[in-house]
């Protein structure tokens, strides 16, 4: 398998804008960015003003997005409540979290959902997928068992708690442990795209470690890029303890690439944002 570059697409540029720049605080939410302003911030990026407004249209669509005036009276979008708690919710894998540690046991999700529901069936497995679990056998998910709260949080919110019974427990046999780990996930899959991110981005952070005065515009168009691309591995890559893992591990080393990123840059992006937004 090769590994292929990051790509980006103008919905999930504006997803990581507002994740990284558009939430304000728990006490201060921020309000709703103007279009005028959204336009801008997407052009730093590459991203052309009619794909940003068919972009936010998908976006309001699916109820992430949310009509509003500025306290300027201009037109803009907010992050529904649905949508803070997701990014709230991401936070704790992209920012930082630790592996699992092989003590910690592991997370069973076991699901049957009626024929009659079976487009449930698909977004259950989807969703099980995209909080990183493995396949254990067939209606069988498993994970690290520190993914529990998260995945509870999720099925609740998507209405799907009633199709699932989660357990937890540890692996008794009869294989080695990291061999069934081999079986559960496609580990292949996951360094190819750990790869990727590094041979985008390590030269990137080279590049800023070595440069001053920083430029806050290049630096706001990098750190949303790196985040972008970034923000998808911890949840193909569930944080399996290392001892688990294959020797020479690429996982390690990509979160501490974009950690340095996001050290450097994240601050003068936010400097830019706001003379944008003001």
């Amino acid at each position: 398998m090769t590994d292929q570059p990051p790509t980006h697409t103008p919905r999930s540029l504006i997803v990581t804008f507002y994740g990284a720049y558009g939430r304000g605080t728990a006490d201060a939410p921020a309000g709703p960015v103007p279009v005028s302003a959204l336009i801008r911030l997407l052009g730093a990026l590459g991203v052309d003003a009619p794909s940003v407004r068919s972009a936010v249209s998908r976006l309001k669509r699916r109820g992430l997005l949310v009509p509003g005036r500025t306290s300027g009276g201009a037109a803009g979008y907010g992050l529904s409540d649905a949508a803070r708690q997701l990014l709230d919710d991401g936070d704790r894998r992209i920012y930082g979290r630790a592996p699992a540690r092989p003590g910690h046991g592991w997370l069973l999700a076991v699901f049957s959902v009626p024929e009659q529901e079976r487009h449930k069936r698909h977004l259950l497995r989807s969703r099980l997928a995209r909080l990183g679990f493995g396949t254990a056998a067939p209606g069988v998910w498993i994970a690290p068992a520190h993914v529990h709260e998260e995945t509870r949080h999720t099925l609740e919110r998507l209405g799907l708690a009633a199709y699932v019974d989660l357990f937890r427990g540890n692996h008794l046999g009869f294989e080695p442990t990291a061999e069934a780990v081999a079986r559960w996930w496609d580990l292949e899959s996951l360094a190819c795209q750990h790869r990727a991110f590094l041979a985008a981005y390590e030269p990137v952070l080279r590049r800023w470690s070595r440069r001053r005065p920083v430029r806050v515009e290049e630096a706001y168009r990098d750190y949303v890029l790196a985040l972008d691309s970034w923000r998808r591995l911890p949840y193909a890559d569930p944080g399996l303890p290392s001892g688990l893992l294959p020797e020479g591990w690429p996982g390690g080393r990509a979160q501490r690439v974009f950690a340095g990123l996001h050290s450097r840059l994240r601050d003068a992006g936010e400097r830019f944002v706001a003379g944008v937004l003001a």
